[in-house]
C-alpha cells in the first residue's frame, strides 16, 4: 500500500485508528454497566418504570454491540497496516481512496463496493 498512500498518510491514519480504539474500549467498559440485567423488585420499581428500564437496557446492549463491531474493524485495520495490506478493498482488491480512509479509516470496502453491497441488501 505504500505505493498509493504515503508513509505520512499511513502514520496519520494509524494514529487516528489507535485513538479511536482507545476511546471505544473506554466506551465499552462504560456500556457494560448500562447493559446489566434489570432486577425485578416490584416494591421499588413500578411496572412502567421496569419496562422503561428494560428498554434502556436493550438500547444499551445494541449500542454495545455496535461498539464491539467497530472496535473489531479498527483492530483489523491496525493489523493490516502492520502487514502492509491496509487500504485495499476486500471485495475487488482495488485501492480505497485516501479521502474515504480519512473519514472511516477502518473501511474495508471502496465506495463502489460499499454502494453495491448496500443496494444488494
Amino acid at each position: 500500500m505504500t505505493d498509493n498512500l504515503s508513509k505520512k498518510q499511513i502514520a496519520a491514519l494509524k494514529e487516528q485508528l489507535q485513538i479511536t480504539e482507545a476511546e471505544l474500549s473506554s466506551l465499552l467498559q462504560i456500556s457494560e454497566q448500562s447493559a446489566d440485567v434489570v432486577e425485578l423488585d416490584q416494591s421499588r420499581v413500578g411496572r412502567l418504570s421496569r419496562m422503561d428500564a428494560m428498554q434502556q437496557q436493550q438500547m444499551a446492549s445494541a449500542g454495545k454491540h455496535r461498539l464491539q463491531l467497530q472496535l473489531t474493524l479498527i483492530t483489523k485495520a491496525i493489523k493490516k497496516i502492520a502487514d502492509d495490506s491496509y487500504g485495499y478493498c476486500i471485495e475487488c482488491d482495488e485501492i480505497i481512496a485516501y479521502a474515504r480512509l480519512q473519514i472511516r479509516p477502518e473501511s474495508e470496502l471502496c465506495i463502489d463496493c460499499q454502494n453495491n453491497q448496500e443496494i444488494g441488501q
